[in-house]
């Protein structure tokens, strides 16, 4: 079966929404070196579909560690959560930015879990994050 096909104009008023960044570590698209991938927050193997609501982007790292995904263990109550989501949920309700700007952290079930299960503190991101808070281009504020 194909894969549901995202136009043109839709890509684009969901970056635009996005405000050219990643919806779970905020990267910008100008840092990541290839363009954002179309992200389906409930995934099409999950029941997901290609409608603009179940929409956003991410950037490589976060969309390939996502996978499938819906919920991960949050690992402070053991429990299962469910993801992030970057449409329809605030990113400072569930996150936050360590001191330095280089880790993100989970406040709530759904931001450990995410934290997690999305690795945004892989090595390879945090020693970006800390290039890029030398040069005063992070942390972002999130919208």
């Amino acid at each position: 079966m194909a894969r549901p096909r995202v136009t043109r104009a839709i890509r684009q008023r969901v970056e635009a929404a996005a405000g050219g960044r990643c919806g779970y570590c905020l990267t910008p698209q100008a840092f990541t070196a290839m363009p954002l991938h179309i992200e389906h927050i409930l995934p099409l193997a999950a029941g997901g579909t290609s409608d603009e609501s179940n929409l956003w982007v991410a950037c490589p790292l976060c969309n390939g560690y996502k996978g499938t995904q819906t919920g991960a263990t949050d690992p402070e109550t053991r429990e299962v959560a469910p993801l992030y989501d970057p449409r329809r949920q605030d990113w400072t309700e569930h996150f936050y930015w360590s001191a330095d700007g280089s880790l993100v952290l989970g406040s709530t079930p759904t931001g450990r879990a995410s934290v997690v299960a999305l690795k945004l503190n892989n090595p390879h991101l945090v020693r970006a994050r800390l290039r890029w808070v030398a040069a005063g281009w992070h942390p972002p504020r999130a919208s």
